[in-house]
């Protein structure tokens, strides 16, 4: 027996150096590719400098209380699973509303981007989590739902949460032991985007490496 539960240790061990060790790969993979030091085969476009805000509009997030949530119902996203349920992008909801809940709600449209309005850090503040799925969904108060035109939602989804973006939404945090940050503020993020097609060629790149490690 204790040969046999040895055996499962050892195998659960090996599995967590894999796991790390794919995690390693994806954040050099994500400090190349995001910030274009390293370019895949076949683009060599210039990338575009441009500001969040110049891309897509803002919205906010409205309502949905704790008690509001129910086991089934309509999707929804309340801001404090973005930090404690999402990693990058939406692959399966956590929480549900009952229709009346939804009637009072702001509905997330696909492809938009989620950010945690408040938090406890600077450093966390903003995280952001990109909604890709085509089912009916709604997003409680203290989200920003940032709504981009002619990009690719996945990879905004990965860049938002890039070392690159993350000091920027740090220095622009308010607050002391609540940290807020503004569609303002998250308006002013200095970005630099490759053309769709890489957007996307980066953004499956990605995904197959998330995929590795799930």
């Amino acid at each position: 027996i204790a040969a046999a539960l040895s055996d499962v240790d050892a195998l659960i061990s090996s599995l967590d150096k894999l796991i790390a060790k794919k995690r390693d790969i994806k954040r050099a993979a994500m400090q190349q590719l995001l910030t274009g030091r390293r370019r895949l085969p076949g683009f060599s476009e210039r990338w575009l400098d441009c500001q969040l805000s110049d891309i897509g509009v803002f919205t906010k997030g409205k309502g949905i209380r704790k008690d509001e949530v129910v086991p089934y119902g309509t999707p929804c996203v309340r801001y404090g699973e973005i930090y404690t349920h999402y990693n990058d992008f939406i692959r399966e909801f956590c929480s549900f509303i009952p229709d009346e809940v939804a009637l009072e709600s702001c509905r997330i449209m696909r492809g938009g981007l989620l950010f945690a309005g408040s938090g406890e850090t600077a450093e966390d503040i903003g995280k952001c989590v990109a909604f890709l799925g085509e089912e009916e969904a709604y997003a409680g108060g203290d989200i920003i739902i940032f709504t981009p035109y002619g990009q690719d939602s996945m990879y905004l989804g990965y860049l938002m949460n890039h070392s690159s973006i993350t000091c920027q939404k740090a220095r622009m945090a308010q607050g002391d032991a609540v940290v807020h940050i503004s569609a303002a503020n998250l308006g002013q993020l200095q970005l630099s985007l490759p053309p769709l097609s890489e957007q996307r060629a980066i953004a499956s790149a990605l995904s197959d490496v998330d995929a590795l490690i799930s």
